[in-house]
């Protein structure tokens, strides 16, 4: 092996080796992502064939999801909207808030961004930590961008300059209804790479705010909501004397069916719980009578 294949062989190892010791919860923790990246792509799926096929009849703003449930329709059990987990009532600032009013109350908000509201309280952007601090960096480097500087360039630094929320706030905002669903609001933050998204009713006045954890910990149901799923699917699928003898664990996801069970009840059971939503894996310790 020649000096750059060595070279190419170190990189390709340190590329496979985490910086970062690996904590005990780390497993449960890539799970937990698998997981909610699975409802996402689910969520995905489901909105891009519903935008099809009302592409015809309805309008939307780039910026917004619209719920594919219609207003007036009845909630489908166990449907979680955004109404259901958002925060209530939601900081926001002023159009004419100066940069730093902006960045004490992110401090005094512990969040990273905040939507800016007019003054009939219409959300018409957002200002994060990241505008500030452009500005502050721009404003500290002392740098202009040239007659022919690049235009994303000169926007940045146009906005930098500003002083008010309104100077620097990035609009439009990415907004989400009350009536969305849960995994159709996930799918939005994750193509949008926001944190938070503000609720505005259909008119765009400000009703609240949700954050991504909270879409995450409503989209991965917990291991005793999958247990009792598996439950209601093991009596479907076995007769009352055949059922007994079956055990059902879940941990981090994770199905373990013990007991006996004939072995066509057994093959049926062990695929429709590796059907059910959010389930990870099924250990299938079983036996055959």
């Amino acid at each position: 092996m020649n000096a750059h294949e060595n070279l190419r062989a170190g990189a390709d190892a340190r590329h496979g080796v985490s910086a970062r010791a690996w904590s005990p919860g780390e497993t449960a923790r890539q799970d937990m992502l698998l997981r909610y990246l699975g409802a996402v792509a689910s969520a995905a799926a489901k909105h891009s064939g519903s935008a099809a096929e009302h592409a015809d009849t309805e309008e939307r703003a780039p910026s917004t999801v619209t719920p594919t449930r219609r207003p007036g329709s009845p909630q489908e059990p166990g449907m979680t909207l955004v109404r259901d987990v958002m925060d209530v009532p939601a900081a926001s600032l002023c159009e004419d808030q100066a940069y730093r009013d902006i960045a004490r109350l992110l401090a005094r908000e512990q969040v990273g961004a905040l939507p800016v509201v007019d003054t009939t309280d219409h959300v018409v952007g957002v200002v994060s930590e990241s505008d500030l601090l452009a500005k502050v960096a721009f404003e500290a480097s002392g740098h202009r961008p040239g007659r022919i500087g690049r235009l994303r360039e000169r926007r940045m630094h146009d906005k930098a300059r500003g002083e008010t929320a309104a100077d620097l706030m990035t609009s439009p905002a990415i907004t989400v209804l009350p009536g969305t669903t849960v995994a159709e609001a996930a799918w939005l933050a994750a193509l949008s790479r926001v944190k938070r998204m503000p609720v505005t009713d259909r008119n765009g006045r400000l009703v609240g705010v949700v954050r991504r954890d909270a879409l995450l910990q409503a989209l991965i149901r917990d291991d005793s909501g999958i247990r009792a799923e598996v439950q209601v699917t093991l009596e479907a699928c076995c007769p009352p004397a055949d059922r007994e003898s079956v055990a059902v664990t879940v941990h981090d996801g994770i199905v373990e069916l013990t007991g006996r069970l004939p072995s066509a009840t057994m093959a049926r059971l062990v695929a429709e719980v590796e059907g059910i939503a959010d389930v990870i894996e099924v250990k299938n310790l079983l036996s055959a009578d």
